[in-house]
């Protein structure tokens, strides 16, 4: 007998364990009975506070598209939580980590570049990171004209103090100097280089979405909530890309993983998503080791790239890759990943003079690049 048009959709979060909608580690905690977790409640419907404030827990910041919301919660409560009908699936909110970036030279921008013609200029690109230092000469129009212009054309912090709920200010900023430095493999010009350090899309848009703070904390719910903003607002800045050089861990299939299924939003919003693949390609002992792909970088939706070494030449025929960096297949699912790789060993970029990198790698700082 042949049957027609039957489909089989991906399994979506309020399907996954309709008897336990605890995750593995939640189901272990709710059976102790102190301690306190941070998890993201999914709803069936639209996010509801109560359902958490009712039972004496916190509710924190909603992910509306996600239909889901940010709580704090007793262990005990936990199992409380997950009985309430209006409730699909709760899972932790795992932190989130900043992973090295890729730099051009090693990769042909320059020639694509003069080849093709083709700069930036036009695109925004969502930066999801630990914030931008928008003044930067290299990160502005045209450092020439006495009135330049910054490309950081628009900022939004995301990391807040769960308890109080103070949200910080939405002034661009970069303490720890991380993001300052991927903007400018992005999209620096080259004006404090006299144009040896350009970035690989030097005319580009920048929108800097802040979801790591000084001291490189945050939550997969930060940057959920920075992949749905950058949806919210891609045509009011042309955002075609979203570069993530944060991460997170890999605890269930890319199929119900929140942070993954916020990538494939954008992705179906048109916007190519560029995660990092992670730096755990080698154990402790410095033995080389397979399925350490980090999340959302482990969805095939995702463009994730690993990290090459240039060996300390510019020809392309002894590069190799990186030992730190993760190699697949990728954990749960076993995908094959990376996509591929870009030169991530030996990155030159911009500082931030008063962040942490520009204090604690200050032997790093290149002769000839200009500090005014």
């Amino acid at each position: 007998m042949t049957v027609i048009g039957v489909s089989h959709p991906e399994p979506t979060l309020a399907q996954t364990a309709p008897t336990d909608k605890l995750s593995p580690l939640l189901r272990t905690l709710s059976r102790q009975i102190d301690g306190r977790s941070r998890v993201i409640v999914q709803f069936r419907g639209a996010p509801d506070a109560r359902v958490i404030t009712g039972i004496g827990g916190v509710a924190g910041r909603q992910l509306e598209s996600a239909g889901a919301q940010v709580a704090s919660l007793d262990n005990r409560l936990l199992a409380d939580v997950a009985r309430n009908p209006q409730v699909a699936w709760v899972g932790v909110d795992h932190p989130a980590f900043a992973t090295p970036e890729r730099t051009g030279p090693a990769i042909a921008a320059t020639l694509a570049r003069r080849a093709f013609g083709l700069t930036g200029k036009g695109i925004g690109v969502a930066v999801i990171d630990l914030g931008i230092t928008a003044w930067h000469d290299d990160l502005l129009e045209d450092r020439k004209s006495p009135r330049a212009a910054p490309r950081v054309v628009h900022f939004k912090d995301f990391t807040t103090d769960f308890d109080s709920r103070v949200w910080t200010s939405d002034q661009p900023s970069d303490e720890f100097g991380h993001g300052s430095h991927v903007a400018g493999i992005i999209a620096g010009n080259g004006f404090d280089s006299g144009g040896a350090r350009m970035g690989v899309a030097p005319e580009a848009s920048l929108i800097g979405l802040k979801v790591l703070d000084a001291e490189e904390n945050g939550y997969i719910s930060d940057v959920i909530a920075a992949i749905d903003y950058a949806i919210a607002v891609r045509n009011v800045y042309n955002i075609r890309v979203i570069n993530l050089s944060v991460a997170s861990g890999v605890f269930e299939s890319y199929h119900t993983d929140p942070l993954t299924l916020a990538a494939r939003r954008a992705v179906s919003a048109g916007i190519v998503v560029v995660a990092a693949a992670g730096n755990l390609g080698t154990t402790a002992d410095g033995e080389t080791q397979h399925g350490g792909i980090t999340s959302p970088g482990n969805a095939p939706w995702v463009l994730t790239v690993g990290a090459a070494s240039h060996e300390g030449t510019t020809a392309r025929s002894n590069d190799t890759v990186a030992r730190f960096s993760s190699r697949g297949p990728t954990w749960i699912d076993f995908a094959a990943k990376p996509d591929l790789v870009a030169l991530g060993v030996g990155a030159e970029s911009l500082s931030e003079p008063h962040s942490t990198l520009y204090s604690e790698y200050a032997d790093y700082l290149l002769d000839g690049t200009s500090r005014t």
